[in-house]
């Protein structure tokens, strides 16, 4: 069969597959998701800090993972909006969060215990669920503005960033959902340079009338069972890291692999920066919040008080009389 995609106000040909998504919707099966791609972002959010490799591919996984989720969140162009991922566990990796501003700003951190990453040694990289051990994962949605936050929470068990994310669509949003994640150093201009990608496919169903859950199979969500979502989910399945990774392989052409058989209208893709919110204005007003005595325990031996910003790393100087 040949492969049908349709474009929607593309805006062109590209040359490489990095720093974007590309949400996209299959034909026959009804079937919407979304295709992330992260190259020099990703490179820079990873280089930011001295990670351990197992630590990077773990943050990486969380940035590619928070960029699907909100790039698909609506929120009121008048006040923008935010969606904070939170893992707080007791494993190598006891804090990570990764910040997404839109229209596509990210940042992210991992806080970690060396000595324990490199205890795990190669268990590190085979089972990344042993990083962060026991804890929870929290997704934030901030809507800006003088609207209310509101957050939901899922256990981690020794799982890993996608485990836990499958939990977080079944109790959160509950409608069938496929996610795939990768991340990898990809040996470029002469370097080695980390990328990261993610594929995320979900089905709403239609709804008849009267039907409001999945009754006559409990335990099973609304759809899950739905010869087109099967069938969908079973070509999403096909993807392979390398194809998620691969800066010369366009999210169209992929899309277009994947679902050749359904027909895929691919939509406008959303670009990807990095951006901290960290600035030297905030940081002095973060200071002034402080009373006397505070400050003079930051003090160092010249009297000046430095403050690094945990994200991009930037450091801020000041003498006691810049703080307001």
């Amino acid at each position: 069969m040949a492969e049908r995609l349709m474009l929607t106000n593309t805006g062109g040909l590209r040359k490489t597959a990095d720093d974007l998504i590309m949400p996209f919707r299959t034909e026959q099966s009804g079937v919407f998701g979304r295709l992330v791609c992260l190259g020099p972002v990703i490179n820079s959010v990873l280089n930011r800090h001295d990670y351990p490799e197992p630590v990077s591919r773990v943050l990486g996984e969380a940035v590619a993972l928070t960029a699907l989720l909100g790039s698909s969140l609506k929120f009121d162009s008048a006040y923008g909006g935010r969606l904070i991922l939170q893992t707080k566990t007791d494993g190598p990796i006891s804090f990570l969060v990764v910040d997404f501003e839109e229209p596509g700003r990210v940042r992210g951190y991992a806080s970690f215990d060396r000595e324990k990453v490199e205890g795990l040694g190669r268990v590190a990289w085979n089972e990344p669920g042993r990083l962060l051990g026991n804890g929870h994962l929290a997704m934030t949605i901030d809507p800006g503005g003088d609207l209310d936050r509101y957050q939901g929470i899922v256990p981690l068990d020794g799982c890993g960033l996608s485990d836990a994310a499958r939990v977080y669509f079944r109790q959160s949003e509950q409608i069938p959902t496929f996610l795939r994640l990768a991340v990898a150093r990809h040996y470029a201009g002469g370097t080695w340079q980390w990328r990261a990608g993610g594929l995320l496919v979900q089905y709403v169903p239609p709804l008849e009338e009267g039907a409001t859950s999945n009754d006559e199979n409990e335990g099973l969500l609304l759809g899950e069972e739905d010869d087109r979502w099967t069938s969908a989910r079973t070509l999403a399945e096909t993807v392979e890291d390398h194809e998620l990774l691969d800066p010369t392989l366009m999210p169209e052409r992929l899309l277009c692999r994947l679902f050749a058989d359904e027909g895929v209208r691919a939509f406008p893709s959303v670009s990807l920066e990095e951006h901290c919110r960290c600035s030297r204005d905030r940081v002095s007003n973060l200071l002034g919040s402080f009373g006397a005595d505070e400050l003079a325990d930051m003090r160092e031996a010249d009297g000046a008080i430095t403050v690094t910003c945990e994200f991009c790393n930037t450091k801020y100087r000041f003498e006691i009389d810049e703080i307001r």
